[in-house]
């Protein structure tokens, strides 16, 4: 297995990228994920720490004028992102870093960690989202538009990836993966 590689999965909504990750995390022996950051409140109960590390805001802007943030995002008013330093500690103990997100984030990574190998997950048949999507719908109006906003975020995604992974068959897509970490 390559050592010291980030590999980002992305795909569109609905494409399966979070139960690929889990299944590749739990097959493959020196890749591991990290930890998001944010910039938002803890909730009543959250532990900084366990699902997130969290930051005040004066912190969190010494991460980005820092350049530590490999990306960042506001989502509902709050900062979120994924530390370069989190990703560099892991490959010093000589694991490989596996980050799953959208397509938008992951084009923030290439461009800040150009060597990171992006890898494109969405099921070629489009018929899987179109139905995992009508199976979520609250109108009729939101199917047409959740089908616009995967095409779009798949075209995103192939003008950067040097891969792509059918997720039709999650556990097959697992296995690419695991290959494409291995160097095959």
């Amino acid at each position: 297995m390559s050592a010291n590689k980030l590999f980002v999965i992305t795909g569109p909504s609905g494409a399966g990228t979070g139960d690929i990750l889990e299944k590749v995390l739990a097959k493959s022996g020196n890749t591991v994920t990290v930890m998001p950051v944010t910039a938002r409140k803890m909730k009543e109960g959250e532990i900084n720490g366990e699902g997130l590390l969290f930051y005040d805001l004066d912190e969190w802007n010494a991460l980005i004028e820092s350049g530590d943030l490999l990306e960042c995002t506001e989502m509902m008013g709050n900062d979120y992102g994924t530390s370069r330093a989190l990703v560099l500690k892991e490959f010093e103990k000589g694991n490989n870093v596996l980050l799953e997100t959208e397509p938008e984030r992951a084009l923030q990574i290439r461009k800040n960690m150009p060597e990171a190998v992006c890898i494109l997950v969405y099921p070629r048949d489009s018929g899987v989202l179109k139905e995992r999507y009508a199976q979520k719908a609250r109108s009729r109006y939101e199917l047409p538009v959740r089908m616009e906003v995967a095409k779009r975020q798949t075209e995103i995604a192939r003008l950067f990836c040097e891969r792509e992974v059918d997720s039709g068959d999650a556990d097959r897509a697992c296995s690419e993966i695991i290959s494409i970490i291995n160097g095959d």
